[in-house]
């Protein structure tokens, strides 16, 4: 039998690992490729694959073509998980924007170069910071949603450029399945700045790394997936028993790992009160139906399972004073940069009002038994964000007056006067408010949730754009009203380094 051969790329990270792991165990069925750039760290991680018949380690770098090229040849499906992540990836916007773009326009230019490029599939892995903070009421999220990056958040940006890169591409085969937070052992060891930009009265439906692992290696069982699947945008996350307020994600982590509760070791004040990406999905049991991934643990045996993989030192972290780990959480949260508290020592105005809303409301931040009764509403009481045509209507059945009245919706118009019913996939001719003229497919407007790629590239003129776009402003208004921040002064020239 023909063994399917399946190129992934980010084997030593997080949830590439998993996939490799789960990609090895079905070897009678699979032969996998690994890109992996040859640092010593890569090197020994991979040890125990490098004699395996059915792998082959490709070792290069996402930016060069010619090691892409090399890796792609001869595939059936590319898994693109690699790439810069947080908390790397916050620290070096720059190098961030540069890698991930270019690493999904030489895998999209390498599968072109194929003898039979529509044979191949790609399978790109997006992210939920593609479309930022969603404070309640507007918690529950799905695909076609607003895509709008978290204000300084340039990993996102760096995603949704990618994404739409694959979805532009013209390829037969792609899908974006955008991942959530990935729950996995060793989340205890990024003890960063970051940690303190997560609002605790916020959510997050998480996905196990275990999931995740069977999530890439059940989209190359050809026989599950049907043909429908492709050219489409899902959310990642391991269903409901997962849908966790970050107030009861901090709850179970730090009972399990250190015996303690988050009052012990922090201040209510030291977290950020919006301005991250965290939501609770009306749509991630599509993916789930399809290609069954979810091993369905209950929540807290998860983690009472995660502390039983815990590496041995976190066991003395019992038997420190709570007051010393509290006092290195609270010099943490001081960092000049990335510190929550260290923005408001140094007077850092725009981070403050990127992430508080100014330092009188921090100021009102209220304490710990206040953040914990939050309780946001359920499915069945979800606000859904409207999409701006006819979601009732089947997509076949989509017409050139429901996309038309889609772009009025974002405050601009479709320029093309015809479409054949149901074509999502051929791009037509659009304009923004701004009179920016592009062409994109239905389908990355209506199903993705993009827009105008020049508006894009000048991020976070949030509130400016609010003002034209009622498709946007309908997220932002509901938590930024009166407010008139101009964040121009810290956005990068995105142009510069995502350059081909």
């Amino acid at each position: 039998m023909k063994r399917t051969r399946i190129l992934l790329t980010g084997a030593t990270g997080t949830m590439g690992m998993a996939g490799l792991h789960e990609i090895h165990a079905r070897r009678e069925r699979f032969d996998l490729t690994l890109l992996v750039r040859p640092s010593r760290k890569n090197r020994r991680i991979l040890k125990p694959y490098r004699n395996c018949d059915n792998i082959r380690i490709v070792w290069g770098d996402l930016c060069n073509y010619d090691d892409v090229l090399r890796a792609v040849e001869g595939a059936d499906y590319v898994l693109h998980v690699g790439g810069m992540v947080s908390p790397l990836a916050d620290h070096h916007p720059k190098k961030t924007l540069h890698v991930n773009t270019l690493a999904a326009h030489n895998i999209v230019r390498a599968v072109k170069a194929q003898p039979d490029p529509d044979s191949v599939k790609v399978v790109y892995i997006g992210s939920v910071a593609q479309t930022g903070d969603r404070q309640a009421p507007l918690h529950w999220a799905r695909t076609g949603d607003p895509i709008a990056p978290s204000v300084f958040d340039y990993y996102a940006i760096s995603k949704c450029l990618a994404e739409r890169i694959f979805a532009e591409s013209g390829l037969k085969y792609w899908v974006s399945l955008r991942q959530s937070g990935i729950l996995y052992a060793g989340i205890l060891r990024n003890i960063d700045p970051i940690m303190f930009h997560v609002p605790i009265r916020e959510v997050l439906e998480w996905a196990t790394v275990e999931d995740s692992g069977r999530l890439l290696a059940n989209v190359c069982e050809e026989e599950r997936v049907p043909e429908s699947f492709w050219r489409k945008f899902y959310n990642i996350g391991s269903g409901a028993e997962y849908r966790l307020t970050n107030y009861r994600f901090e709850q179970l982590l730090l009972k399990n790992s250190l015996g303690l509760p988050p009052e012990k070791l922090f201040s209510s004040n030291m977290f950020a009160t919006r301005n991250f990406h965290g939501q609770w999905y009306l749509d991630s049991d599509h993916l789930e139906e399809i290609l069954h991934f979810r091993a369905g643990i209950p929540v807290e045996e998860y983690f009472e399972g995660l502390q039983k993989q815990l590496p041995w030192f976190f066991a003395l972290a019992k038997y420190v004073p709570a007051l010393v780990m509290r006092l290195f959480l609270r010099y943490l949260a001081h960092h000049k940069h990335f510190g929550t508290l260290g923005w408001l020592r140094h007077n850092d105005k725009e981070h403050i009002a990127a992430y508080f809303g100014s330092r009188e409301e921090w100021k009102q931040i209220p304490d710990w038994q206040t953040l914990a009764d939050f309780k946001p509403a359920d499915e069945q009481n979800a606000v859904r964000l409207g999409h701006g045509y006819d979601e009732q209507k089947d997509s076949d059945k989509l017409n050139i007056e429901d996309i038309q009245q889609a772009a009025v919706f974002r405050g601009g118009k479709c320029v093309s006067k015809t479409m054949k019913e149901g074509d999502l996939d051929t791009p037509l001719e659009w304009e923004c408010a701004c009179g920016h003229r592009f062409t994109t497919t239905p389908n990355v407007v209506l199903k993705g949730g993009h827009w105008c790629p020049e508006c894009f590239s000048k991020p976070w003129q949030y509130d400016v754009e609010a003002k034209r776009n009622p498709f946007f402003a309908q997220l932002w208004l509901a938590h930024h009203k009166g407010e008139n921040n101009d964040y121009s002064n810290t956005i990068l020239d995105i142009d510069r380094y995502t350059q081909k």
